[in-house]
């Protein structure tokens, strides 16, 4: 029964980079960072000193300005000193074997630095002060760091924190966003990328953060060259999965921050357009047919999904009626005020009122356009095509044969694969996010011209809600046919990731499927599919359950287990008297990722109701994974947590966990007795006497024998 722990000494806590209480800067080149520093209200100590040996104390944060050679022994002398978070601003060599080696995880190389406004704290390379706002900003370009910053004040925006990764060879993306993503500091997250190095765990971050605010991104710097778009197709296909608004550059990002950061979440995809001025009102309807929007032509404003008032110069306007209107309503309200003598002052006292305000009804309506792809990257991001995701089992072993005979046919023959498709369908590997689904329409219902890339992308695994997403994003007319046999193909690269691409065939190409060398890696998927192999039946007395990994659609039944528990569990499951879970908290608990986390629930078989459920999530570096179990009162004495429990620990096992830990309050005696007899050593932490941390390392460890508590 834990809550998230303290972070052991002599390791990195992500604390210590985001909300340090004192930073030193080390080195002969720091004075840019020691005159930001002192510039700032930074209320933490502040060390200037030419080398790790003169440190008094260890810092939380530490600048390395020294030359490049000298950083590898400098981390080492940090470490043992206990610091273990720096920023290196210019080039270093072997950055990712010095972290190996020493356990400082460092933002670098060339990195920005650190900006956080709220603590006055500017560690970083910043031309300008950095505004406070609630923008968070993850970068790896110093120039376009710089370029946003100062874009930011003129326009009303601020930040909660900006990240220079730099070349992203220590701390990456993902780090910032597991921080990101639990700061109640910030409302919007902007990223910059420039270089995945690991794109499950960049998207399964991505995704953990676009579930509690709303992210945003464009790539630039190290990708490939992309002359057919194919690239920047499939870049925009991931990050959509992820819940990620994908846009084409640093005007986009900008644009969609400034509606994302202000306004509200779309209510749908139709837009009121309110203005005095009938040419005003037309150049919003016209955009909004460009971008395929639907604008509505009712009067009655509770059926849009979203507002959009065009003002132009020498109307009357009553700012603070219109911020209360925003601020109130559950449509989110955009503002366009036109022109530029008395439109630019205009537009400064509504950004300042808080209102998402544009100098144009193009801007206006791509604003607009920003929400409703925002709210339908949130609707992917919350799909989870399992490991098995057809309705009737496909023959897998002819499948099997087919492809040693390298008989395409039969192969897609053993899936229900009718070939050649209506439309072809193709699978390749994408360099940066491995196996992608490609359609290709042959014919668009909309009469649009296909864009520069002539597919529509879509990464494996699909249920039949993405597959359709596919086929409406291609123009093509909804059809449940092309909607199966997307999905039977998406069934068939989980299946067999030997599979290096194929290809249905149709449009006058035939039927192919091209297997991996040997010597290759397995293909492992961008995105993890829900786990059905680990759902179980298990018997708790007389009455069966089913055991299997929490979904997003278990809210309402969570809810109503939390309900059911005595306020002694709560108190003891989440250190606190709590009443009821908030709608954020509710989709943490039940929207997870399983590269990182697990959770089994108990559900009854007879009523579907929830019982118990036991968690584990595994820290930023996966080496170390901290547990919670919880069973409701009429669920105990039937051994349902150690079960529950053994299934965590295998499951940490499995994915190369290093130990298992939790903290439990020193009063909770029966947990105590509970894990000591499942082979956990406890101790008390040093900081809070109230609290024991549970520990069980798992290398050739294993639940001990007979141990059976009713709990």
């Amino acid at each position: 029964m834990t809550v998230p722990r303290l972070a052991a000494a002599g390791r990195f806590d992500p604390a210590c980079l985001f909300r340090p209480t004192s930073v030193a800067v080390v080195g002969d080149n720091g004075a840019v960072f020691a005159a930001h520093l002192a510039m700032g209200a930074f209320a933490g100590r502040i060390d200037i000193v030419g080398a790790v040996a003169g440190l008094t104390a260890a810092p939380d944060l530490a600048i390395l300005t020294m030359p490049a050679g000298d950083i590898p022994d400098a981390m080492a002398s940090l470490a043992d000193r206990g610091c273990f978070a720096a920023i290196v601003p210019g080039p270093a060599p072997d950055l990712t074997e010095a972290t190996q080696r020493t356990g400082v995880r460092v933002l670098g190389p060339n990195s920005f630095g650190l900006a956080i406004p709220a603590l006055g704290l500017n560690a970083s390379l910043a031309h300008i002060p950095v505004p406070k706002g609630r923008l968070a900003l993850v970068s790896h370009s110093l120039g376009l760091t710089r370029a946003t910053i100062d874009w930011a004040e003129p326009n009303g925006v601020g930040f909660s924190t900006v990240v220079g990764i730099g070349g992203n060879a220590g701390i990456g993306y993902g780090l910032a966003l597991d921080w990101l993503s639990q700061d109640s500091a910030t409302g919007a997250i902007l990223l910059e990328i420039g270089r995945i190095r690991d794109r499950r765990a960049f998207l399964s971050a991505a995704r953990a953060a676009a579930r509690y605010r709303p992210v945003v991104a464009f790539r630039s710097g190290r990708f490939p060259p992309d002359p057919d778009g194919i690239g920047a197709a499939v870049f925009e296909a991931a990050l959509r999965r992820a819940g990620v608004l994908s846009v084409g550059g640093l005007d986009d990002m900008l644009a969609a921050a400034e509606t994302l950061s202000r306004a509200r979440p779309a209510r749908g995809e139709t837009l009121a357009i309110r203005a005095a001025d009938p040419g005003a009102e037309s150049l919003a309807r016209d955009a909004a047919a460009r971008f395929g929007l639907t604008v509505a032509d009712t009067q009655d404003d509770r059926a849009a999904g979203g507002i959009l008032l065009v003002h132009t110069p020498g109307e009357a306007i009553d700012v603070a009626a219109l911020a209360e209107q925003a601020r109130t309503s559950p449509i989110p309200l955009l503002v366009c005020a036109m022109g530029q003598t008395t439109g630019g002052p205009l537009r400064g006292m509504l950004a300042a009122a808080g209102l998402p305000v544009f100098v144009s009804p193009e801007q206006a309506v791509l604003g607009f356009l920003h929400l409703v792809r925002d709210r339908r990257n949130r609707a992917a991001a919350r799909e989870l095509p399992g490991s098995a995701v057809l309705p009737l089992a496909p023959d897998r072993d002819a499948a099997r044969r087919g492809l040693a005979a390298d008989d395409a046919r039969a192969v897609f023959a053993a899936y229900g694969i009718a070939t050649p498709t209506e439309t072809p369908i193709a699978v390749f590997d994408d360099a940066a996010f491995g196996p992608v689904i490609a359609l290709r329409p042959q014919r668009r219902i909309d009469g649009g011209n296909p864009r520069a890339c002539p597919f529509e992308i879509d990464l494996p695994p699909l249920n039949l809600t993405l597959a359709r997403g596919s086929i409406a994003r291609a123009g093509m007319a909804d059809s449940a046919a092309m909607a199966e046999t997307l999905v039977r193909v998406s069934q068939l690269v989980v299946d067999f990731p030997d599979i290096a691409s194929l290809n249905t065939g149709g449009g006058g190409t035939e039927p192919a499927i091209a297997l991996r060398r040997p010597d290759d890696p397995p293909m492992r998927l961008a995105i993890a599919p829900y786990p059905n192999e680990l759902t179980e039946t298990w018997l708790a007395g007389t009455e069966r359950l089913t055991i299997r990994p929490i979904r997003p659609e278990d809210a309402e039944t969570h809810a109503a287990f939390f309900k059911r528990l005595s306020p002694a569990d709560v108190r003891f499951r989440f250190f606190s008297a709590i009443h009821e879970l908030s709608p954020e908290r509710m989709a943490r608990l039940t929207q997870i990722d399983y590269d990182r986390e697990m959770a089994f629930v108990a559900v009854r078989e007879a009523t579907g109701a929830t019982i118990a459920v036991a968690r584990l999530v595994g820290d930023t570096e996966g080496r170390s994974g901290e547990f919670a179990v919880v069973v409701q009162a009429d669920a105990k004495g039937h051994g349902l947590a150690s079960h529950l429990m053994q299934r965590l620990i295998d499951w940490a096992r499995d994915r190369g966990f290093a130990e298992v830990v939790g903290q439990i309050l020193s009063d909770n005696a029966p947990m105590l007795a509970f894990v000591r007899r499942l082979g956990f050593v406890l101790h008390r932490l040093p900081d809070d006497p109230e609290v024991m941390e549970a520990r069980m390392p798992l290398l050739g460890n294993a639940m001990a024998e007979g141990a059976t508590p009713q709990v």
